[in-house]
């Protein structure tokens, strides 16, 4: 489902007249984004510029912004801005926004990027939050540095997706790495986030970094150069998305672990982790992987603008033998700045999944292929946003 922007009538008192109807809606007026009215949260200013509100024509227009997440219809009476996502049936989450900065469609997916109030930035696509500058760190971090640490010595990294750059950013910090391919299958999409997320822009003016647009699978399929890690930062599996292919077992096994050294590490986000959202794709995943690598681990953590726990899958032909020291010890040795999130106690931590979801996967059968495939509930190129 898209998100949609929920705009609410009320009165002067605060008290709600009604709800408006459904209707989908296009840029009327600009209201420029003042970022002194409202610091955003560390631990960047991503964005800066404009802000584009909208409202259909018999509305009005919205003639002021109080950078507080509501403004003035063209009567007086204010309107209030909000996200909404439908995690899945009979479920919906939603924040307040400041404003709408960016909405479009490329050719693979719908995109839009808001300034929340509780999360600030935020990049959605295909209407999923893939990231927020609040939270952001907990996911890159999460995804990146257990797998380059367990490696014992990562030079060559390939990143499946990745396009927002944070990835990328967080792979740049480790002091062994030579050279980094990130390898995202929409121009569009990258464009803009090396355009407007200034958080990342270092890492995307590294000279160690290759930005190639293409499809991930096309491209490991004609590379004949190998990687000591490979990270799979890709779009949720959604029907009729660009990426759900990109899990199967085939893919897996006769593309992506050809491409990795001896001793090369695969590392992917899997998807919601929580006690009951795990069935979703998470579990599928984890033993897909497993029927590929000798050496599988799941770990999770809680992203608090995902409302829920995400899943990670890190597997190898090599075990995984570093214990919480020794990964910290790893972390003085190799990473530029201190992490915000991820240290050993952390990682070892996040690798104990709660009883329920450990009973799950192990009783789980369910391989991912393109005949059987599995979906996080949502859609695949909508291509409208609509207000309420």
């Amino acid at each position: 489902m898209c998100p949609k922007i929920m705009n609410r009538m009320l009165s002067e008192d605060g008290e709600l007249q009604k709800d408006l109807e459904l209707i989908p809606f296009q840029v009327t007026q600009i209201i420029p984004f003042f970022p002194s009215i409202y610091p955003p949260p560390p631990p960047a200013r991503l964005l800066g510029g404009e802000a584009r509100l909208t409202s259909p024509a018999h509305m009005g227009d919205i003639s002021s912004s109080n950078g507080n997440g509501s403004g003035l219809l063209g009567d007086g009476r204010r309107k209030s801005c909000w996200y909404e996502e439908e995690i899945e049936q009979n479920l919906r989450w939603c924040f307040a926004l400041n404003s709408i900065l960016h909405t479009g469609s490329s050719q693979y997916q719908d995109i839009a990027l808001l300034d929340t109030k509780p999360f600030g930035k935020a990049l959605v696509l295909d209407g999923k939050l893939q990231s927020a500058e609040m939270d952001e760190f907990i996911y890159h971090e999460s995804l990146v540095h257990p797998a380059l640490l367990h490696h014992h010595s990562p030079k060559h990294i390939f990143i499946m997706g990745g396009g927002e750059g944070s990835t990328a950013r967080e792979v740049l910090r480790h002091s062994t790495v030579e050279r980094v391919v990130m390898c995202d299958i929409d121009q569009e999409v990258v464009d803009f986030c090396k355009s407007h997320l200034v958080a990342n822009k270092e890492a995307f003016f590294d000279p160690r970094l290759h930005v190639i647009i293409n499809d991930a699978r096309v491209e490991l399929e004609k590379r004949k150069d190998k990687f000591d890690v490979i990270v799979g930062d890709l779009a949720d599996p959604i029907e009729g998305g660009p990426c759900y292919k990109l899990y199967t077992k085939s893919f897996y096994e006769e593309t992506l672990k050809p491409r990795l050294n001896q001793g090369g590490i695969f590392v992917t986000q899997a998807g919601p982790a929580g006690v009951f959202s795990h069935t979703e794709v998470f579990s599928c995943i984890y033993n897909t992987l497993r029927h590929v690598f000798r050496y599988v681990v799941p770990y999770s953590a809680h992203i608090p603008s995902y409302a829920d726990t995400w899943g990670w899958v890190m597997a190898s032909d090599s075990p995984f033998t570093l214990d919480a020291d020794k990964l910290d010890s790893r972390i003085r040795q190799r990473i530029e700045g201190e992490n915000r999130y991820v240290d050993g106690k952390t990682f070892a931590s996040a690798s104990i999944l709660s009883k329920a979801v450990r009973k799950s996967l192990a009783k789980e059968t369910q391989l991912y292929t393109e005949g059987t495939a599995k979906f996080i509930y949502g859609h695949g190129n909508c291509t409208n946003v609509a207000s309420t």
